[in-house]
C-alpha cells in the first residue's frame, strides 16, 4: 500500500496539537489542506482516524495505533534529513584532484557535475595531468589514476570499472595495409604513441599472451601527450594508436575507428581515487569517495 509519507507528518501534527488549526498554523497551511489531508489519508487506509468536533480534535482507537506506529520512524526520518543537512553544510572549501588524462569514466562530467550540484559550498579545482609526482606534497586532496601505478601507503577507492587497451586505426589505415596479427608485427606500422610528459621516454606498448605480459618494440612516428590529438591523427588515418578502451568506444562503435590484437589486450583493474589514510576524515573527502561509490560504473 502506497502511502504519501507527508500526510503522515500532518496527521502526527494534528494529533501532537490536537487540532487541525493548531497543526496549520505549524506547518504553514491552510486548515482546509490539513483537513483534505487527513481525509485522504483515512480513505487510502480505509479506517477514521480522527474524531472532529467543533470545539476538539481526538484519535479514534485506529488513530492511536497508527501514531504509535509510525512516531518512532518518523523521528528517524527527521533525524536522518536533519544529519544529511549537516553533511553537506560541512562539505564546503576546496577539493583539488589530480586526475589522469586517460580516466575517461571519472572525467566525462555526469559524475563529477552530479557531484558539484550535491555539495554547492564546495569549489571543486581539477587538474589534469599524468605526471608522477607526490600529490600531498604538491597540495592536493586526492588523485585518479590506474591501481597499478598508486603507492601502497594510500587508501584506494575504485571509481571504474576494470579497463583494457586496445590498438586502433582507421578503417582507411586498414584498407590500405596489411594488418598485424601479433604485435611483434607493429614495428612494420606506422604507430602513434603516447609520453606522461615533455622529454619523458613514449608509453612501451603492453600485451599479454598465454598468461604472461610483454612489451613491443614500437617506434612511433608521431607522440603527443594528448589523448584528444592521438584520437584525431588515428581519425585521420596517421598510423595505430593504443589507449582505452572506453577512450575509443563511441568511434568503435560508429565505424569510425577499428580495433585490432584484441586477443592480446587483457583487462586489468582500472582508475582508482587515491590519497593518504590521515584524510579520511575530512568531510569534503568523505563525501567525494561515498558519491563515486555510488555512481561509478559496475
Amino acid at each position: 500500500m502506497a502511502v504519501d509519507l507527508n500526510a503522515l507528518a500532518v496527521f502526527q501534527r494534528v494529533a501532537d496539537c490536537s487540532s487541525f488549526t493548531g497543526a496549520a498554523q505549524q506547518l504553514g497551511v491552510t486548515r482546509s489542506a490539513v483537513s483534505q489531508t487527513i481525509a485522504k489519508l483515512e480513505q487510502s487506509l480505509g479506517a477514521a482516524l480522527v474524531l472532529r468536533t467543533t470545539r476538539s480534535v481526538s484519535l479514534t482507537d485506529a488513530g492511536q495505533a497508527l501514531l504509535a506506529s509510525i512516531r518512532p520512524a518518523l523521528a528517524e526520518l527527521d533525524d536522518a534529513l536533519e544529519a544529511s543537512v549537516r553533511r553537506q553544510a560541512a562539505v564546503s572549501g576546496q577539493l583539488r584532484l589530480a586526475v589522469s588524462s586517460i580516466a575517461e569514466a571519472f572525467l566525462a562530467g555526469p559524475m563529477l557535475a552530479s557531484f558539484a550540484a550535491r555539495y554547492p559550498a564546495l569549489q571543486l579545482d581539477i587538474t589534469v595531468t599524468d605526471e608522477a609526482f607526490d600529490i600531498v606534497g604538491a597540495g592536493f586532496d586526492a588523485g585518479v589514476r590506474l591501481g597499478e601505478v598508486i603507492a601502497q601507503d594510500m587508501v584506494a577507492v575504485p571509481v571504474s570499472a576494470r579497463q583494457r587497451q586496445l590498438v586502433v586505426c582507421s578503417p582507411g589505415y586498414r584498407d590500405a595495409h596489411v594488418l598485424p596479427a601479433h604485435p611483434r608485427e607493429l614495428a612494420a606500422h606506422r604507430c602513434i604513441g603516447w609520453r606522461s610528459a615533455p622529454g619523458r621516454a613514449p608509453y612501451r606498448w603492453e600485451f599479454e599472451e598465454r598468461g604472461r605480459e610483454f612489451s613491443a618494440d614500437v617506434q612511433p612516428e608521431i607522440t603527443s601527450n594528448d589523448m584528444g590529438v592521438m584520437l584525431r591523427l588515428a581519425l585521420a588515418g596517421a598510423g595505430l594508436a593504443i589507449g582505452m578502451e572506453e577512450t575509443w568506444r563511441p568511434w568503435l562503435q560508429r565505424g569510425e575507428l577499428v580495433s585490432l590484437l584484441d586477443a592480446f589486450c587483457p583487462r586489468f583493474a582500472g582508475f582508482f581515487l587515491y590519497y593518504p589514510s590521515r584524510r579520511q576524515a575530512e568531510p569534503k573527502l568523505r563525501a567525494l569517495v561515498e558519491h563515486v561509490l555510488a555512481q561509478r560504473p559496475g
